[in-house]
């Protein structure tokens, strides 16, 4: 599962998350890592565009939580990757995405994984290779995650059901 910040235009428009152009670069990366975008389950930690494109305040986030949380609970991933500094947050609150990305930890069962969020690398191009990097990382470790369940080694870790592969939903 990835986990954004929120809507931008083109994915308010479309009501899908990642379809711009920071969708296309998110493409880009998970072919870095052996994964096809049809493979994972994209969401955001605010369901709606900010006014302006602004940063999601906080009363936002809590709002929208309780739909974020009915997502996980739902997906029950193993792995979750946050997008940006306002995903991280949710896990790490009061860290900076500079000091942690691609830096997996594990809460609650789940192996979090912070990454840059994909449009770090349009704004500021420096980033595209760290970006690149971290994404390179996944496989491994997924690996490492998959690995550790199978030993038994966290009995709070997430059940795998048997249910049908889930597909992404449009927002409207």
């Amino acid at each position: 599962m990835f986990i954004g910040e929120a809507p931008g235009l083109n994915e308010d428009r479309q009501g899908r998350p990642f379809v711009g152009a920071a969708g296309q670069f998110l493409e880009e990366l998970l072919g870095l890592a052996g994964l096809r975008r049809s493979e994972v389950f994209i969401a955001n930690v605010i369901k709606h565009r900010p006014p302006n494109n602004r940063d999601p305040e906080p009363d936002e986030i809590a709002a929208c939580s309780q739909f974020l949380d009915r997502q996980i609970a739902a997906l029950n991933p193993l792995v979750i990757v946050t997008l940006g500094r306002f995903s991280m947050a949710r896990w790490f609150p009061g860290e900076k995405i500079s000091r942690i990305h691609g830096q997996p930890r594990w809460v609650d069962g789940r192996m979090i994984i912070p990454m840059m969020h994909p449009a770090a690398a349009l704004h500021q191009p420096q980033y595209r290779a760290l970006i690149e990097a971290d994404f390179r990382k996944l496989p491994e470790f997924i690996a490492q995650a998959e690995a550790k369940i199978a030993r038994g080694a966290s009995a709070a870790a997430p059940g795998r059901p048997d249910e049908p592969e889930v597909q992404q939903l449009s927002l409207f």
